[in-house]
């Protein structure tokens, strides 16, 4: 069995992302590219964002720490430690309130666009 402290986790990356010129740090605990399901602790500097970008399919995201933004068109979302959205399926970003790390899932799509 595989195991992996998310608390652990969320320090290092939080770390890692203060000391970066990018303000931002991630680590794939599951799966990867040329898996169906992946997992991703990403890490953002307060006012830091990952800006607009495509849906990579069905996925989630999980506050482990701090405080989030996420914006869909019209639609945003804010989320504190503890909190859970599905990412709907548009153009969105991400921005960190204060320092934040979450946990996102994502189910890839398969070569016909839909998900696995």
């Amino acid at each position: 069995m595989n195991t992996v402290s998310l608390t652990t986790l969320a320090d290092e990356q939080i770390a890692a992302a203060r000391a970066s010129a990018a303000g931002r740090s991630a680590h794939t605990i599951h799966g990867g590219h040329d898996h169906a399901l992946r997992q991703t602790v990403l890490a953002l500097a307060a006012g830091r964002s990952l800006g607009e970008h495509e849906s990579p399919g069905e996925a989630t995201l999980q506050v482990l720490v701090g405080r989030v933004r996420l914006g869909a068109g019209e639609e945003s979302w804010e989320g504190a430690a503890g909190d859970h959205v599905v990412i709907p399926p548009a153009r969105h970003d991400l921005a960190a309130i204060e320092d934040a790390v979450v946990l996102l899932t994502v189910v890839a799509a398969g070569p016909d666009g839909a998900s696995r």
